[in-house]
């Protein structure tokens, strides 16, 4: 028995050793720096044994190799590659998309909540989208922002029935929020406030990092074919819960027929109208209610934490720069002065330097560090001429690009006006919400959502940072960018 023991440790340390060589000789030969620890593993394998964010990971490799237009990864299965310039993250996701259009993270079929806008490729995702694209219109946002003002509202009520929670975990406060208010853009609005509905719980349990949470990241991050060979699923425990509330409300709301401007009506729309058919390429989606409910799932995880993470991380900087907080609350005052007291979308849209004081905050404290995508067919990247084969998994900075100096002077500072500043900012280098065909397909709504959330909030409460020892830290994170070890507390400004 022992014997067998050590002839398999044997065999895999040998079969370790020789695919990190291979790893090394396959970037070396097109001409790529590699990344050489871990060389068989990666920066994945390093993710499942350190306690570190795997953003984290790729910033020490961003800078290690920082003249390096895009750096090989050692992978157990797929070849990887970070792909750092600028020029080049544009050809993988704007100029050359239809060769990066796979986001580089698989699905099963079988798992019913992963069939969504987010995570879907090929004719299924591009007709997705095309649909749900007209959800997000500044006109469909301007009818739909009667329920984004209202969870707002109960925003602020909420923190003035519970005094508790000014000092509390206010990352875990705001994401109370977020939930009510994607819960209202989904289902609509009604008598009752929805902070204490389960939704929030089945956001937290969907995006929870443990050891197989971040096992199955690994795996899918590392290799389709074991992933699909496995038949691992991201969202089994979800689903129950999930599309059988959408299954109720539709049906519910088929009764109805009062305009309400939220998913519901949305998905009741497309459900009449039958099957759903691309008109270029023919392909043909029919939309059932598991469907529809991936999206809706889709939503939810998109506007509850890394929504709540972006408003965190501007009340923060808010609670730690009180001249600019105080430029602020005059701007929010001036404007319910001037719309007798009442918010509308266009008082929220004229806010220019709130909208500099979001711009700024998302730059320092990006809600997702990084972007992923997959090669599906041939091409080269224009800097450093870098050949990349169909499969190769492709990694891109969004952390790195905000706190580059060579990007943003004083990268480390605070700074709202630097979005006023003729030729500071470029789109080549900013991508809170990430970049090209794949652009975050609900942005317009968090942006409305969180200024929103902030002028109520600071209408009635200032704020304070409180920075723990040690310094600000981050969770680790599969892709999130979470602030820890520190908190903003909530203090009632004076009549």
């Amino acid at each position: 028995m022992l014997t067998v023991l050590l002839t398999c440790v044997i065999i895999v340390l040998v079969a370790t050793y020789v695919k990190g060589k291979y790893n090394e000789h396959y970037w070396k030969k097109r001409g790529v720096a590699f990344y050489d620890k871990h060389k068989s593993g990666g920066p994945l394998w390093q993710f499942a044994i350190e306690n570190k964010s795997f953003f984290k990971i790729l910033k020490e490799i961003y800078w290690q190799y920082e003249k390096e237009p895009a750096v090989g990864l050692g992978s157990f299965h797929d070849m990887g590659l970070y792909v750092k310039d600028p020029t080049n993250i544009q050809h993988v996701t704007q100029k050359d998309f239809h060769s990066f259009n796979h986001r580089g993270t698989p699905i099963i079929k079988q798992d019913l909540l992963a069939q969504n806008v987010l995570l879907l490729h090929g004719p299924k995702w591009k007709l997705m989208r095309q649909k749900l694209t007209p959800v997000f219109t500044s006109n469909k946002l301007r009818n739909m922002f009667y329920i984004i003002d209202k969870s707002a509202q109960d925003f602020v009520e909420y923190l003035k029935l519970n005094p508790d929670k000014l000092n509390a975990d206010a990352f875990e406060t705001m994401s109370h929020f977020c939930s009510a208010a994607i819960a209202a853009a989904v289902f609509g609005i009604g008598t009752k406030s929805t902070f204490d509905s389960p939704f929030r719980k089945m956001a937290k349990d969907a995006l929870a990092t443990n050891f197989w949470t971040n096992l199955r990241f690994a795996i899918g991050a590392v290799s389709n074919s074991v992933f699909e060979t496995l038949r691992l699923k991201f969202f089994h425990a979800q689903e129950p819960f999930l599309i059988g509330t959408i299954k109720h409300v539709l049906r519910e709301r088929e009764k109805d027929t009062a305009p309400r401007h939220d998913f519901i009506e949305m998905c009741i729309n497309l459900q009449k109208s039958g099957i759903m058919e691309d008109g270029e390429t023919g392909f043909k989606l029919e939309p059932t209610d598991e469907l529809l409910a991936a999206q809706a799932f889709f939503f939810f995880l998109a506007g509850i934490d890394p929504t709540a993470a972006g408003m965190f991380g501007a009340l923060m900087e808010l609670g730690r720069n009180p001249e600019i907080l105080k430029r602020v609350q005059e701007d929010v005052d001036a404007v319910f002065e001037k719309y007798d007291g009442k918010l509308t979308y266009d008082a929220v849209t004229e806010m220019k330097y709130l909208d500099n004081v979001l711009n700024e905050s998302l730059r320092l404290h990006p809600p997702i560090g990084f972007l992923t995508r997959q090669c599906v067919q041939d091409s080269v990247l224009p800097v450093g001429n870098v050949p990349v084969e169909k499969g190769v998994k492709i990694f891109t900075p969004i952390f790195e690009l905000h706190h580059d100096p060579k990007y943003f002077p004083e990268p480390e500072k605070f700074d709202p006006d630097r979005f006023e500043r003729q030729g500071e900012v470029s789109d080549m280098t900013y991508m809170p919400f990430g970049k090209g065909g794949r652009f975050c397909i609900g942005a317009r709504y968090a942006r409305i959502q969180l200024l929103t959330g902030i002028v109520h909030l600071l209408r009635h409460y200032s704020v304070q940072t409180h920075v723990y020892k040690g310094g600000i830290q981050y969770n680790k994170e599969q892709v999130q960018v979470r602030l820890t070890n520190v908190n903003v507390e909530f203090i009632p400004r004076k009549p």
